[in-house]
């Protein structure tokens, strides 16, 4: 079980693979009032950053999931590093469906709600790991300027305008669930570049190193191409937060 290999080149130096930097999960805990002992559930947990910073800066324990080999590794690594790994655990294996033995004072899922079918599932997924008056994060992309036409959308990696919503609709779409926003943290312009511009180092170097791959063509061809496309598109119109719900009191 693995994530499609061109994600694990292109984000094998990242530690958060979306557009947070470490400075945002710090701002998030914080907005959070984060306690000694909160418990904290993970689904496509990525590289465990957020897990392990946690760990160490508010005393959280919990675990955290996902499909990727590359990625739970540097997560144990990180948790081994920070001196955590008594706190937090890193599972190999699918997001889709996971559900905690024990329920947890947090549940998220950070930049793939893909693995609920959208927001909707997402909450549906998650709120079964959760207590009573739990916080739900969800990390979730959206508009920051409708694009004009289809084609603009699908520069963003988008397939059509309609994947993604505008924030107020977002908004809307977790008070529909029947969740109220107590805290939001969004991504900066320079939380995007450090997250999308990082991959074309990492790309560069493995080519040096890959020229025989047989996906060197296709990596050196998204070298040639992503910082256009990125800076026309991505950087214009996509914005990325994260969310932080309470079922409606």
């Amino acid at each position: 079980m693995d994530i499609p290999r061109i994600f694990n080149i292109c984000e094998s130096d990242h530690r958060i693979h979306n557009p947070f930097t470490e400075d945002k999960f710090q701002t998030l805990g914080a907005a959070l009032r984060l306690k000694h002992g909160v418990s904290v559930l993970d689904l496509a947990c990525g590289s465990g950053e957020m897990l392990c910073t946690w760990a160490r800066d508010y005393g959280v324990f919990g675990t955290g999931v996902d499909m990727s080999q590359l990625f739970s590794e540097q997560a144990k690594t990180r948790a081994k590093e920070l001196g955590v790994a008594n706190r937090v655990k890193f599972i190999h294996g699918n997001a889709e469906g996971y559900v905690s033995n024990e329920k947890v004072d947090i549940a998220a899922c950070i930049g793939a709600s893909w693995i609920a079918g959208g927001v909707t599932g997402t909450i549906e997924l998650l709120k079964r790991s959760l207590k009573t008056n739990g916080i739900i994060l969800i990390g979730e992309p959206y508009w920051r300027q409708l694009p004009p036409t289809d084609e603009v959308a699908s520069g963003c990696l988008a397939k059509t305008k309609a994947d993604y919503l505008e924030l107020p609709q977002l908004i809307t779409l977790f008070n529909d669930n029947g969740y109220e926003v107590i805290e939001m943290v969004l991504a900066n312009q320079d939380g995007w570049d450090r997250y999308e511009a990082a991959k074309w180092f990492t790309m560069r170097r493995w080519l040096e190193e890959n020229t025989d791959d047989e996906l060197a063509q296709e990596i050196r061809s998204l070298l040639r191409t992503e910082p256009k496309r990125y800076v026309t598109y991505t950087r214009e119109y996509l914005g990325w937060g994260v969310f932080a719900l309470i079922k409606h009191f």
